[in-house]
């Protein structure tokens, strides 16, 4: 059963987060971003890396995932963003009620 709700992860620098996850809720593209200090290791370019990043945990509708992935790519810094999708096939309906209510 699929809620028509998805979390978007998406990984910034630190520097990013709080600015990149205000934007996306005050133009309603997200209900809610949480934001998570992460380290990734990662390659790039042929070389391994360690970096602390911050994993933004975007809360938001299926209808709102291209403008909101659009949004993204004009906010970030990374050639290559990190922007995965991940559908909310169930979840606590009066938290998937106020999320339809918060974007659009």
């Amino acid at each position: 059963m699929k809620t028509g709700c998805a979390v978007v992860l998406c990984t910034v620098p630190p520097s990013e987060a709080e600015r990149t996850g205000k934007i996306l809720v005050e133009e309603r593209l997200a209900a809610c971003v949480s934001m998570a200090g992460v380290r990734s290791c990662y390659i790039w370019e042929g070389k391994a890396n360690l970096d602390r990043e911050e994993l933004l945990i975007i809360k938001t509708t299926g209808n709102m995932v291209e403008p909101l992935k659009k949004r993204i790519l004009e906010l970030h810094s990374y050639k290559v963003p990190e922007i995965i999708v991940l559908d909310i096939i169930e979840g606590h309906q009066p938290y998937l009620d106020w999320i339809f209510q918060s974007v659009g």
